[in-house]
């Protein structure tokens, strides 16, 4: 017979490990419903999704060495260069009612025939509204009634976690989604584009995927797919896309001016690193960059700054990564002021430089 002190501790261990199981057991929501299907998303967006297919003719060079006329006296006359026709294929988004299309630049560069298929089955030739190969957006238009628009997710509360559906033209198979979560916001130092600051997701995105729709779990746009990452050519599970707010500061000014109007300040700098601050002096928690170059007679330097400045604010924010003051900068007009703080010599100055324009590149 079991002594009562032994029984009374049994009793015990077995109502804790009930009430950590009970703890630790996912309780369903009272609030919300499983999602057992994103056809309700996919349908409102796909259809404002299309097909882009494009041409263009390939002059093949000949050998050089028939271009000597010592090698070219044994032809009876000179091969002439070949031409072919070359083709490619990409997505873009119907993005307004009057054939308004955002597709990458990549994908239509150079193009000599562009042609948008929709998915109700229509096709119509593009026209090319305006470039931007610095952000790889360009804005195309067609001539056709009832076109079938997006709907934008303007709120801007995009966090990691979110759904996220990629839609597009995958190696020219025909339109498909993908699903997965947005991975990272605020990608960059890529090398993929000038200015970059990316959604990263792992929903598959694949060539032909490229400037198709990145859309949320209510099927409204939130991005612009541009690009995987990936060593083998196939999806690998990092997407990236174009952030909607940006892709629409680009297209308002593709519509407005045939290009984008950007702040300059022609300015070069560099990260301040640990062995900088060492050799410069300075305490190891100062963030900022370092002047490398200043373009003569540019905002800059008309504003006073000298190679070996270090720059620390820009407009009271800490300059401490050098692409997003870039594309701080660049979101500026020409005209406006921009407040710097200098470190010179172991002392804080401040300058006001009047941004000029970047040159379209």
């Amino acid at each position: 017979m079991q002594k009562p002190g032994f029984l009374s501790w049994s009793i015990l261990m077995g109502l804790v490990i009930a009430s950590l199981a009970l703890h630790f057991i996912p309780k369903p929501s009272a609030n919300a419903d499983p999602v057992k299907s994103y056809a309700p998303a996919v349908n409102r967006a796909a259809p404002a999704v299309v097909n882009i297919y494009t041409s263009k003719t390939v002059r093949e060079q000949v050998h050089p060495l028939l271009n000597d006329p010592f090698f070219r006296r044994f032809f009876e006359r000179a091969p002439m260069p070949k031409s072919r026709i070359q083709n490619s294929l990409g997505s873009g988004v119907v993005i307004a009612e009057h054939g308004l299309i955002l597709t990458n630049n990549h994908v239509i560069q150079g193009a000599d025939e562009i042609l948008v298929a929709l998915q109700d089955g229509r096709t119509a030739n593009a026209q090319v509204i305006g470039r931007d190969s610095e952000t790889d957006l360009a804005l195309l238009k067609i001539e056709l009634e009832n076109v079938p628009v997006i709907d934008f997710a303007l709120d801007n509360t995009l966090q990691v976690g979110d759904i996220s559906l990629a839609i597009g033209n995958p190696f020219g198979v025909g339109q498909t989604v993908t699903m997965g979560i947005v991975s990272a916001t605020g990608r960059n130092q890529l090398g993929i584009t000038t200015y970059e600051d990316f959604i990263q997701t792992d929903a598959a995105v694949n060539p032909g995927n490229s400037g198709g729709a990145l859309v949320n779990a209510d099927g409204k746009l939130v991005g612009i797919n541009i690009a995987i990452y990936s060593k083998s050519g196939g999806n690998q599970g990092i997407g990236f896309a174009i952030p909607l707010n940006h892709a629409l500061r680009v297209v308002a000014d593709l519509l407005k001016y045939g290009h984008v109007v950007r702040g300059w300040l022609g300015l070069e700098t560099q990260e301040l690193t640990t062995s900088l601050k060492k050799a410069f002096g300075l305490p190891e928690q100062l963030q900022g960059q370092v002047v490398v170059g200043v373009v003569e007679n540019g905002p800059a330097y008309e504003a006073g700054l000298l190679k070996g400045d270090i720059v620390t604010h820009f407009n009271g924010q800490e300059a401490d990564k050098g692409t997003e003051t870039m594309r701080q900068i660049a979101n500026l007009m020409p005209g406006d002021k921009i407040k710097l703080g200098v470190i010179r010599t172991g002392e804080f100055i401040t300058f006001e430089a009047t941004l000029g324009q970047r040159l379209p590149q």
